[in-house]
């Protein structure tokens, strides 16, 4: 029987390295995209360390999914240990880069705003600021969320 192999991380992550033959199923449509799935049939989910794919096991099993396995340590662990990964030729760039850029665009735009405008402007980029504080504590980005949905990192978008 084959294991169908579930990557659930974001699609510039897929696009910049992912196991052969999986399939990605972004950890945000999971629930939805699963519905039509054999709940008998083994699945191996994947993300980058392991977190997230521990959270779409969590998922499916209360959906009733019963043969369903985390890749231990992700992809960071595959990499780790010279194993392949196979490359999108065409590529968004990393989530990571993304946010970083639309941060500091925000942050010089606020800055720039409030030395040639209104002062309240400052408060822009204190904002933007904090959500980055936010961001790190939390593990969570909203701007990544935010950016995840922008039409450069829908892979049939992108590919299109």
């Amino acid at each position: 029987m084959n294991v169908r192999l579930i990557d659930v991380r974001e699609y510039p992550e897929y696009a910049n390295g992912h196991l052969e033959n999986s399939e990605l199923v972004p950890l945000g449509t999971l629930d939805k995209a699963s519905d039509g799935w054999d709940r008998v049939a083994p699945l191996t989910l994947v993300c980058r360390s392991g977190r997230r794919a521990e959270e779409a096991r969590e998922t499916l099993a209360r959906k009733g999914f019963k043969a369903l396995t985390v890749l231990h340590g992700g992809i960071q662990a595959w990499m780790d240990s010279g194993k392949p990964l196979t490359v999108a030729a065409k590529k968004p760039w990393s989530m990571e880069r993304q946010v970083r850029v639309a941060a500091g665009s925000l942050v010089l735009a606020f800055f720039g705003l409030g030395l040639l405008s209104s002062r309240k402007f400052f408060a822009g980029a204190a904002l933007v600021g904090a959500g980055l504080v936010y961001a790190g504590v939390s593990d969570t980005c909203m701007m990544a969320s935010l950016l995840g949905r922008m039409p450069w990192n829908d892979p049939k978008k992108a590919n299109a």
